[in-house]
């Protein structure tokens, strides 16, 4: 059976290498932007790309260091995400799309729609990253991304023992090894953690170091959340142990055309764990505001 991950195109974006993924005819266009560390676009959105799009035309990307956009240079931050969408929307003449981002990805485009509301037709981040003022073990976190060498270490250790990977992997899903599809999940995070060894890449992304301060967050999104024009489903998994609920609670409330999903029985990554009823709401959601 193909698979829309059978294809690709490479693009060249902001002066680096980015791959393209594509699925669906017809319909409003949806653009997945995926999390940081060992996360890729056939990673997190694998089993959600076929039936979003039946409706919609799907464009999936591997963001910079990520699967096959590689290699890249220089500082990946928050200023450089912002950038960097307006430039891909541009190159792939979309001038308004719907952004489905995870983790980091749901950071990055709650801050590209503060930026830019005219190209945002809607917003769904899921377990966003760029939320809250303060994290836990705030200050220990911050001295930790920062001694030298560490962070590529810590690829290099990924890379070498998988076993580790498998056993923490395990227990981030809520079904653990009985989570559908679990050794192509982890062959995929396998094969990430090798390319960042290969490539000398740190472990977390600069967009998540960058966000950190020693006391607070350097990148909060909240206060400006008010200013969001497009419709938003901010969505978490109940059993997520990265981003709070009181934090999602917070942006919902702060966010004027919002609505606020939990979905039961998933984790971070809600997409591995509940990847039908994830499609299900949020083509509801979809369906309604587009």
């Amino acid at each position: 059976m193909s698979s829309p991950f059978d294809t690709c195109t490479d693009l060249t974006i902001c002066g680096g290498p980015v791959r393209l993924y594509r699925a669906g005819d017809t319909g409003p266009p949806l653009l997945l932007l995926h999390g940081a560390m060992l996360d890729t676009g056939q990673g997190v959105w694998r089993d959600v790309v076929g039936p979003l799009a039946v409706d919609h035309r799907v464009h999936v990307i591997d963001l910079p260091r990520h699967g096959g956009s590689r290699p890249w240079k220089g500082l990946l931050d928050d200023a450089f995400y912002r950038r960097f969408l307006l430039e891909l929307l541009d190159r792939l003449e979309l001038p308004r799309v719907a952004l489905l981002g995870l983790s980091m990805g749901g950071g990055v485009a709650v801050g590209f729609a503060l930026d830019h509301p005219d190209r945002v037709s809607a917003l769904v981040p899921i377990g966003p990253g760029g939320i809250g003022r303060r994290r836990p073990y705030q200050f220990f976190t911050w001295a930790t991304m920062r001694v030298p060498g560490l962070l590529r270490l810590c690829s290099w250790i990924l890379a070498r023992f998988p076993g580790y990977l498998r056993s923490a992997m395990a227990t981030q899903l809520t079904a653990g090894t009985a989570t559908p599809g679990f050794d192509r999940i982890i062959a995929l995070a396998v094969a990430e953690a090798r390319a960042k060894n290969q490539h000398g890449e740190k472990a977390l992304d600069d967009w998540q170091i960058e966000s950190y301060g020693p006391r607070a967050m350097r990148l909060d999104h909240t206060p400006e959340l008010h200013r969001l024009r497009a419709p938003t489903l901010w969505v978490r998994g109940a059993n997520d142990e990265l981003v709070g609920a009181a934090e999602i609670a917070a942006a919902h409330a702060a966010t004027p055309d919002s609505r606020y999903l939990t979905i039961a029985d998933a984790g971070h990554i809600v997409t591995y764990d509940q990847p039908e009823e994830f499609v299900d709401r949020v083509r509801e959601f979809l369906a309604e505001v587009l």
